[in-house]
């Protein structure tokens, strides 16, 4: 294999011109630019990765924490914190959780250890003070949840406002009595869209029943069918759901249509996400959309800025209540 020794001989100029060429292309003059990249590509010179990051210190990889690899919601952020991390020369690896705390220190000392230089976090369950100390030395960035109140940059949506505009179409078209599956209120985007739903009501005088609020772990599939089988037990139902993720309401939807119901006649549900499924339920599901590719992209150039260390805000991206035929 050519070294790089080869390639400036061959074309006329210094190590130090190949390796700008290389690194930093645009602090040289463009025909020697092209002569070096000309060279390059005669020789089939292909630089040594190891050894450009044991010069510089870095590792050009990014670890993005996700909870649980085989929940759909995180495909389309997933996407596009890869191809934001391609396009600045950096590649990713996916680090499922399973809110292991075990697994979960393993990834936090591969950034210690300079084994990668930054961490994407959209795990809900992540260890919240261990994760403000490793920011405080290291670049780290939230997507979709985040911390309230700490020190983390962010990327998400409002989630109070997208829960309030999903229940205050229900309300338009003639729900009064409408339940809630939600995750478990240890979550922030479970909270704030607990106030979302419960402003919606209170603002057109519906009462707040108890009865009708489901909060839940896990947000398997298999808990929005449960969730549902217990409202259909109550003496008096709600005739609408609005439901925190698409996977709990696609299981309410299953449960719904085992006990001959119909939807939207006897009962109306909107999810949450947007994800690729929704659209294949029967019927197809009214759902908020999160701009998942959006928030990946985003996250990932954050992320990068902040290895720079170029000062970045948190950003709050828009919503859409998509209406489809469960509504």
């Amino acid at each position: 294999m050519p070294t790089i020794q080869v390639v400036a001989k061959k074309a006329g100029v210094s190590v130090a011109t190949v390796s700008r060429v290389l690194n930093n292309p645009s602090v040289v003059k463009e025909a020697t630019r092209l002569k070096v990249e000309r060279t390059i590509e005669e020789l089939k010179y292909e630089p040594s990765v190891l050894g450009r990051n044991l010069r510089t210190a870095k590792s050009r990889i990014l670890l993005a924490l996700i909870p649980s690899i085989s929940n759909p919601f995180y495909t389309e952020i997933i996407n596009g914190i890869e191809n934001a991390a391609i396009e600045q020369g950096y590649n990713i690896l996916l680090c499922e959780t399973g809110s292991d705390p075990k697994r979960e220190k393993i990834y936090f000392n591969l950034l210690r250890s300079r084994l990668a230089d930054g961490i994407i976090s959209m795990d809900p369950t992540v260890d919240r003070a261990k994760l403000l100390e490793l920011a405080d030395k290291y670049p780290v960035v939230q997507c979709s949840e985040y911390d309230e109140g700490g020190n983390i940059s962010y990327v998400s949506i409002n989630n109070e406002l997208a829960a309030y505009h999903a229940v205050r179409y229900l309300i338009k078209i003639g729900h009064t009595k409408i339940a809630l599956l939600n995750s478990h209120n240890k979550f922030l985007y479970a909270r704030e869209r607990r106030q979302g739903f419960e402003k919606a009501l209170n603002e057109s005088n519906l009462a707040v029943n108890p009865d009708w609020i489901y909060n839940t772990d896990d947000l398997g599939f298999e808990h929005g069918q449960l969730a549902m089988r217990q409202l259909l037990t109550l003496p008096e139902k709600p005739t609408a759901v609005f439901a925190v993720s698409d996977i709990l309401a696609i299981g309410a939807l299953k449960e719904i249509n085992i006990n001959g119901l119909h939807v939207p006649n006897d009962m109306a549900i909107i999810g949450f996400d947007k994800i690729s499924f929704s659209n294949m339920t029967h019927p197809t599901l009214t759902t908020i959309s999160q701009p998942g590719y959006k928030m990946g992209f985003t996250s990932a150039k954050m992320l990068i800025n902040k290895i720079k260390g170029i000062p970045v805000d948190s950003i709050i991206l828009d919503h859409e209540l998509v209406i489809r035929d469960s509504t």
